[in-house]
């Protein structure tokens, strides 16, 4: 199997990405698309597994280990996902800015992004400005009319994720590229094939 968007096309490994749960145990991992609990309202993913490049999982548990220390943590929502499913997602909402057009992939895609939220040393959600999956205004990074406390919480999980190598984006508050995600190319390996080599999956 090869490549069929990058640069330059090689084969596809699963060394290619980690699980991060078997890096840092203590981070949190709900994979929404594990789930039917998302916009498309259907399970996607075989597993709820938490897999990055290894120099992205590196910096996320940076993250988690600056966050422990202040009674927080992380829990996460989306990570890698295999391009097949991207294309699924872009049939259902073809709206760039929403859905990334699987024509040139998502840092998702890539192992290189990932969606996040905050939880305290309970794991318990911290209140954000939206669930998950919202397309509405408030949740965007830049949307104000939110109460003191879901402010302060967005701007710690902003300043964390920032400080360690991540950028958001505008039109979610919750996702977070790696700030060489681009250096990544895309791969479509099933989530299936970590699942033997994943047992607790």
């Amino acid at each position: 199997m090869s490549l069929i968007i990058g640069v330059t096309a090689y084969p596809q490994t699963e060394l290619d990405l980690v699980d991060v749960t078997n890096l840092d145990s203590t981070i949190i991992v709900e994979i929404k698309y594990a789930t039917a609990d998302n916009f498309m309202g259907e399970i996607l993913y075989s597993a709820n597994i938490c897999l990055l490049r290894k120099p992205v999982a590196l910096k996320l548990i940076r993250v988690n280990q600056s966050l422990r220390k202040k009674g927080y943590g992380l829990k996460v929502w989306d990570a890698y996902r295999p391009l097949a499913v991207q294309k699924k997602m872009w049939e259902k909402v073809s709206v760039p800015g929403l859905v990334a057009n699987p024509e040139f992939g998502s840092n998702h895609n890539r192992g290189a992004a990932v969606d996040v939220t905050l939880v305290d040393s309970l794991g318990n959600e911290l209140e954000m400005p939206t669930g998950y999956d919202d397309f509405s205004r408030k949740a965007r990074s830049n949307y104000t009319n939110l109460t003191e406390a879901v402010l302060k919480n967005r701007k710690l999980l902003h300043d964390e994720m920032k400080a360690k190598g991540f950028i958001p984006i505008r039109s979610e508050w919750w996702h977070f590229n790696d700030s060489e995600a681009k250096r990544y190319q895309i791969l479509d390996i099933p989530l299936k094939n970590f699942i033997l080599k994943n047992p607790r999956n």
